[in-house]
């Protein structure tokens, strides 16, 4: 399998779709002026709004999308993979945080709607309901990415390593989780997370990010990160916009797949429940 350059680019959404494009195609020109061929951006790379009716106004049914457009004309004429992290696209009473995959010949590959919605308060007083606005995805995306696949995740999705370990039983060599990870659980678990999604898997994860204080007040991590299947960091942003990228071999996958073939040793597990009362054992 043949290696080449991914990209991850790093962002800060505005409240402007127009500006954002213009934005998002300016990473993407530099990109593969330095040799990408696989390009990857943020989960909602087209709008950050936290007003709900704002947001609803501001957004589009996915055929109307005009960054979508715009990302698949960029795709088709620079003949590259173009992984929008993700975008807010109409969905019904509700919204889809959905991550699409087009193709070199400008055609969407893939979607997947983002499976686990962020319902959270943090220490520091922040609360974030994504239900209230967003609807869930039903299942889990592979999709082909030349001679490798490519297992399909977004931000909070990072949390789940059955997700991600389904996708690799699934054939996906390379993982993503495109995020817009807040500053605070960023600072914590964002590193160590990936890596260790890289790790159990054997597998390459690419994640751009979301970075710093947007028009809308919240406050992003950044750090958009490219890790390799032994969990070594390639490359890593810190919050502020930018290009990063590093080789992909997927070859590298297979190698560490035979060192340590955890994906070959899965078992079903049934839990005893030991010391318990007979009524709470039985439970």
């Amino acid at each position: 399998m043949k290696p080449f350059r991914a990209a991850a680019l790093q962002m800060r959404t505005t409240r402007s779709v127009a500006r954002n494009i213009d934005d998002l195609l300016a990473l993407a020109g530099k990109a593969v002026g330095e040799g990408a061929a696989f390009l990857q951006s943020p989960e909602m790379s087209n709008i950050l709004e936290r007003n709900r009716a704002a947001l609803f106004d501001a957004i589009c049914d996915e055929a109307d999308d005009p960054m979508l457009a715009a990302v698949r004309d960029f795709a088709r004429a620079r003949r590259v993979t173009f992984h929008v992290g993700s975008l807010a696209v109409k969905s019904g009473d509700k919204i889809a945080n959905r991550g699409l995959l087009v193709g070199p010949d400008g055609e969407v590959v893939a979607r997947y709607d983002k499976l686990h919605l962020f319902d959270v308060d943090l220490p520091n007083g922040e609360s974030w309901r994504e239900s209230n606005t967003y609807s869930a995805g039903q299942c889990a995306v592979v999709a082909p990415l030349g001679n490798a696949t490519l297992g399909m995740g977004i931000c909070y999705d990072l949390r789940f390593p059955y997700l991600f370990r389904a996708l690799a039983e699934a054939g996906a060599d390379i993982l993503t989780a495109p995020a817009c990870f807040t500053r605070q659980t960023g600072e914590a678990h964002w590193t160590v997370l990936q890596r260790a999604r890289a790790i159990e898997t054997g597998s390459f994860m690419i994640s751009a990010a979301q970075g710093g204080t947007h028009e809308d007040g919240r406050e992003t991590y950044g750090h958009s990160i490219i890790v390799d299947p032994w969990g070594r960091v390639l490359a890593e942003g810190d919050d502020a916009p930018g290009v990063f990228t590093a080789e992909i071999d997927p070859a590298k996958v297979v190698e560490a797949r035979q060192r340590i073939p955890t994906l070959k040793h899965t078992r079903q597990i049934e839990v005893a429940r030991a010391g318990f009362p007979a009524s709470k054992a039985a439970e």
